[in-house]
Order: structure tokens, then C-alpha cells, then sequence
């Protein structure tokens, strides 16, 4: 009664907002509940950020949310205790006292009480930091000329997100990130309520972390003496000779962690194991089937070469383990399970010598016995072991979580067996997949998935029912790094499908619209421009794609993802204008030589117009 009787307070009081919910908001992920009044809320010089004491983590927020002003503004305001503020004026309020199971562990209420402050509760301070985030896309991006003042719609915000696991994947393993950059990749995060990165710490091509009991592991495994230049599939493969590499001490690897965790953002490590696992073997060759030597690869692909299963490496690999867990203080530890070629260990007498001592009829059950065995070692340290979905191969982990790459059958497969699935279907969830027209894109592993498609994508599966629905944790964007060598091509490459997946994830999927998620785009590019980082806008372009139809004749498409955009084109040397032919479908690419089109809404010209040469 109470709640309701607040929520019709309020509605009442937002007089001046449509019986609907509107206008939109520029805030990604989208709310799940808000109303907008034609009353404004002022914050100015006067203004003070108050918290509620004591509360260590809500008083760092509130001396960041100030700091955050400070960027915007003129002025900073003030950061004082609740139980030192004598009256409350046109202030921010922080509270984590909300006590309503409604908002759960993450939600929050914001709202302006209708004369002059700004609150915003929660049942946690995790809540209170979203509730920020929200706040902080309500104003104008940092740039130019400070106001003196902040004037805002009155607002009122119900807010909790779908999934428990939103998650960011970065690998550092094939190309290497400095800390300062990691950082800026969690505040990315931050900013759109994930709360979980992935790091992918060690591949064929690195290995990233200091392990104090094993130093060659940094010393040799960390350096590459060449990488591959252009693309893997290159029939003439060239490579730079220059040696690469790089990795994080113990003490940076706190460093992050702790930087995390005031972001509300837990840190899974991935050890890779039994394969990509080429870096560690050539510091340690006596952990592989032949002796080696084993070589950093400067190539990208699956090899061959993968750890055996002789108790020698079982111990090595229980050694790293113990001091990543050191570390790390989160629940999971990722182990990486994917892509283990057997021919090493078909061929490898320890192997063999173990399969028939623990009665294994196969190398595929020989992969599920490793991971049982790095489980169990796991779960007396109280961790929880995540794998990709090959571990469901020969026969799943007990306690397992499976992350489904492959597709969505694994994750189908583990939910309906009980165990716990985060989905990162390479379709929708790979952001190192081109996400326009290739041609007009830098070099990417292959694949189109365009900010469309990952805003499109749904994580819990038609074939589960609701009882097996709710193992699906949620969804994870996946950033392999063959191609991107530097910042600013992660930046591009997430920005601004990281922004598409936080709705997925954190937004109720009835109200999700991609109308009103585009609208919102220019004020998030005039962000990352604010914020300094590359971004890409292939999703304002026109893609032109060549595909067989069912007669197997090459046929040129057009795709635009403007919402309500007419395309027209010309097929001459003239410009398409508002007169020229409609793109209505498919065309032969017989008939075409060269394409000039460009996307129209309301009879204006959006963007510029796109040239597609096509060869015979």
C-alpha cells in the first residue's frame, strides 16, 4: 500500500508528463520504470551531495559524483554526512536504506520530491552507484563553456536490472593492454551497469600474469619474437619480426581488481587450459606430451601442442591457480576448456598410461577427467570453475558454469542438465566481428554483427522452460584481440555495441525498442568524443552484402539499420536523391556494375551517400 500510494504521489505531481511514458531519456540501458516532469530541477553552487554515514563505499561515491560535476560544471559541490546536514536544500541525496525486495541487490529510485532536493536509494550502495550512472547520462557531455547551474527535468526512475551476470570479456593474450587502459575499460563498463569483466590472461600468443613460483612464465611465455601481419587467412603469410609482449605484476593485477570493485565490478580471471596454451609450455616444456621445444606462437589459429595430463602438470597447474585465486577474491575462476586438439595426447604414452589406469575409453573423456580434476581443486579453495562449452565434451564438471559460444545448444544443453549458463553467442555477442559493410571497416577476424543484431539478441532460449530458463545468468560481449593491437581499436569495435548489449542485459525485454535505443545514439557519440575514445558510426552507414539465392545466382543487398529509412539508389554516374529509385529487394549482380545509394527518413538525406563496385 505504502509503495503504491508513493508511486501515485508521484504521478500526479509529474502534471506536465503524457499519460505514457515519456519522453525518452537518453539513459542506456533503459530504465525499467520513469516519469518526466515539466518541472525542472536546479543544482547549482549551493548544491551539496549528501550521504548517508557511515558508509565508507557511499562516500567515495558521492566525492566521485561531485568530482563528475566538477566536469560538467563551474562548481563542485560540497560532499557532507546526512547526520551533519541540518536541513536539505537543492542537493543529491545517497541512501542505502530503501528496505523494498522490489529493487533487489542493484536497483534503485531516483526521484526529485517535488520542491527541491534529488534522491537516489537503494537496498545497497551497488544500487546507489547505478542509480549515478543514470544520473550522470541525464547531463549535457563535458566540453566547452561551463554552466554555472544544471537545470534537469523533474525525474522520477524505478530501476533494476534482468540478469544477475552482464558481463565484459577483454583478451589480453594475443595482443596486450597496459593497465591504464584496462582501467578505461571498466569505467566503460561502469558506466553502462556490466558488472563483470572477463580477462582473458593467457593464450598461445602471451601469457599476461606474474606467477612468483614460475617465473619464466613472464620471463619467456610473455614474449613473441614476430606476429602476423594482414589477415590469418592470407594465402602469402608475412610477419613483422619484431618482438611483442608485455604482462601484469601482482601488485597491477591488485591494482585493477580494487579499481573494479569500486565500479561494482568483479574481475573472472582465465588460466587456459588444457589448450592455448603454447606460451606457458614454452617456459615450461616439460608440462606438454613431446618436450617441446615449443615456441610463443606470432600466428593466430588452434595448435596441436596442449598441456598433458602427468601429474607433473596437475601440480604446476594447482601452483598458478593457487596464486591467481590469491588475487582475485571473486567466486569464479574461468579455465578456458575450448578448442583441445587430442592428437598430442592419442599419441602421448602419460596420457595413455593415465586413460586406462582411470578407465577412459576416450580422449574426449580424458578432457572432462582434466576439468573434473581443476574443479575439484577449485572447490576446496571455495572457487567455481567456468568453461566454454567444449567441456561439455565427454561429460560436464559437476559444479561447472558454462559459458555457449558456439551457437546457443550448449547453453541449452547445460541449462537443461541444471547447471548455470552465460550466453556469448558468437553471432550476436563477438565484437570483434566486422559491424558494417567490410569494406569500409578495419581489419576484423570476419563476421557482421552490427549494433542491430546485438540489440536484438535474446539470452534466454525458446526451448527452455521457465524452470530451466532460470539458469541462464546472463549475457557476456566477447572482445578477441587477433586484430586489435591497440586501444583505440577496442574502443571502436565495443562502442557502441558494448551500449547495445547493457539493454539486452540490463533492461525489461518487453521495453525494449530499437527506435528509441537509436534515438539516443548522438548523445552517446558526443560522449565518447567528450571522453576522447574512437567509436564507430558504421551503424549510420548502409551495408551492402552479395549473397547466393535458392537458384544459386549472386545477389547484391542493401541493408540500413535507420530505423523507418528509405533507401534510393542509382545505378549511373548521378547522385541518388529523393527522386531516384527505391531499394525495394534483392538485385543480380549481373545487372549491376556500380551502386550509389544513400538512406532517406522523411524525405531527408541521413548520413552520406555509400559506392558499391561490383565485379562480375
Amino acid at each position: 500500500m505504502v509503495k503504491n500510494a508513493i508511486f501515485l504521489f508521484f504521478v500526479l505531481l509529474f502534471v506536465g508528463c503524457e499519460k505514457k511514458e515519456a519522453p525518452q531519456l537518453n539513459i542506456i540501458p533503459r530504465p525499467l520504470k520513469y516519469w518526466v516532469s515539466s518541472n525542472t530541477m536546479k543544482f547549482d553552487q549551493n548544491t551539496r551531495i549528501i550521504y548517508e554515514d557511515p558508509n565508507p563505499a557511499l562516500r567515495l561515491m558521492a566525492e566521485d559524483l561531485a568530482h563528475q560535476i566538477e566536469n560538467h560544471t563551474s562548481f563542485t559541490p560540497d560532499v557532507i554526512a546526512l547526520s551533519m546536514a541540518k536541513s536539505i536544500g537543492n542537493d543529491i541525496t545517497l541512501t542505502a536504506n530503501l528496505s523494498d525486495s522490489a529493487y533487489g541487490n542493484e536497483g534503485y529510485l531516483m526521484q526529485h520530491n517535488g520542491m527541491k532536493f534529488l534522491s537516489i536509494q537503494a537496498n545497497s550502495a551497488k544500487g546507489v552507484f547505478y542509480g549515478i550512472q543514470s544520473f550522470l547520462q541525464l547531463l549535457s557531455p563535458p566540453g566547452g563553456e561551463k554552466p554555472d547551474e544544471i537545470v534537469l527535468p523533474a525525474i522520477y526512475i524505478e530501476d533494476r536490472p534482468r540478469f544477475i551476470y552482464r558481463g565484459m570479456h577483454l583478451d589480453v593474450g594475443r595482443h596486450f593492454f597496459p593497465v591504464s587502459f584496462v582501467k578505461q575499460y571498466i569505467d566503460l563498463m561502469a558506466l553502462y551497469k556490466f558488472n563483470t569483466l572477463h580477462w582473458h590472461l593467457t593464450e598461445d600468443q602471451g601469457w599476461r600474469i606474474e606467477i612468483k613460483k614460475y617465473p619464466r612464465l613472464t620471463e619467456v611465455g610473455a614474449w613473441r619474437d614476430k606476429t602476423i601481419v594482414g589477415h590469418q587467412s592470407d594465402r602469402d603469410k608475412l610477419f613483422d619480426n619484431v618482438r611483442y609482449g608485455g604482462f601484469y605484476t601482482q601488485e597491477e593485477i591488485r591494482e585493477v581488481v580494487d579499481y573494479a570493485s569500486l565500479r561494482n565490478i568483479t574481475i573472472i580471471p582465465e588460466i587456459e587450459m588444457p589448450g592455448h596454451s603454447l606460451a606457458a609450455l614454452s617456459a615450461y616444456p616439460e608440462m606438454g606430451c613431446t618436450g617441446g621445444p615449443y615456441k610463443v606462437s606470432g600466428e593466430w589459429g588452434v595448435f596441436e601442442d596442449v598441456y598433458c595430463t602427468k601429474e607433473q602438470t596437475f601440480t604446476f597447474l594447482e601452483d598458478i591457480l593457487t596464486e591467481v585465486i590469491g588475487l582475485f577474491p571473486g567466486t569464479y575462476i574461468h579455465i578456458g576448456g575450448d578448442e583441445v586438439p587430442k592428437t598430442r595426447w592419442k599419441n602421448c604414452p602419460s596420457c595413455q598410461k593415465r586413460m586406462k589406469s582411470e578407465k577412459i575409453k576416450t580422449e574426449e573423456q580424458l578432457q572432462s577427467y582434466f576439468v573434473r580434476r581443476i574443479e575439484k581443486f577449485l572447490a576446496s579453495h571455495n572457487r567455481h570453475l567456468i568453461g566454454w562449452d567444449e567441456i561439455l565434451e565427454g561429460g560436464i564438471a559437476p559444479e561447472a558454469t558454462i559459458m555457449s559460444w558456439r551457437g546457443i545448444s550448449g547453453g541449452i544443453e547445460a541449462a537443461q542438465m541444471g547447471h548455470d549458463v552465460i550466453m556469448t553467442p558468437g553471432n550476436y555477442c563477438y565484437f570483434d566481428h566486422y559491424q558494417g559493410d567490410p569494406e569500409l571497416e578495419p581489419l576484423a577476424i570476419g563476421g557482421l554483427t552490427k549494433v542491430s543484431d546485438v540489440y536484438a539478441y535474446e539470452p534466454i532460449p525458446e526451448e527452455l522452460s521457465s524452470n530451466r530458463a532460470r539458469y541462464i545468468l546472463g549475457a557476456q560481449g566477447n572482445v578477441w584481440t587477433e586484430y586489435l593491437a591497440k586501444p583505440q581499436d577496442i574502443t571502436y569495435m565495443v562502442l557502441p555495441r558494448m551500449a547495445a548489449l547493457s539493454e539486452v542485459v540490463w533492461s525489461p525485454k518487453e521495453k525494449r525498442d530499437w527506435k528509441s535505443f537509436y534515438k539516443k545514439l548522438p548523445y552517446h557519440f558526443s560522449l565518447y568524443e567528450a571522453m576522447g575514445l574512437t567509436y564507430s558510426q558504421s551503424v549510420n552507414n548502409l551495408c551492402f552484402r552479395i549473397k547466393e539465392d535458392e537458384n544459386k545466382i549472386n545477389m547484391v543487398s542493401i541493408e540500413s539499420e535507420i530505423p523507418d529509412a528509405v533507401i534510393h539508389f542509382t545505378t549511373n554516374d548521378s547522385m541518388p536523391g529523393i527522386g531516384s529509385k527505391k531499394w525495394t529487394t534483392s538485385l543480380p549482380v549481373s545487372q549491376i556494375h556500380t551502386i550509389h545509394a544513400a538512406a532517406f527518413v522523411d524525405g531527408k538525406q541521413i548520413g552520406k551517400v555509400f559506392t558499391k563496385t561490383v565485379s562480375k
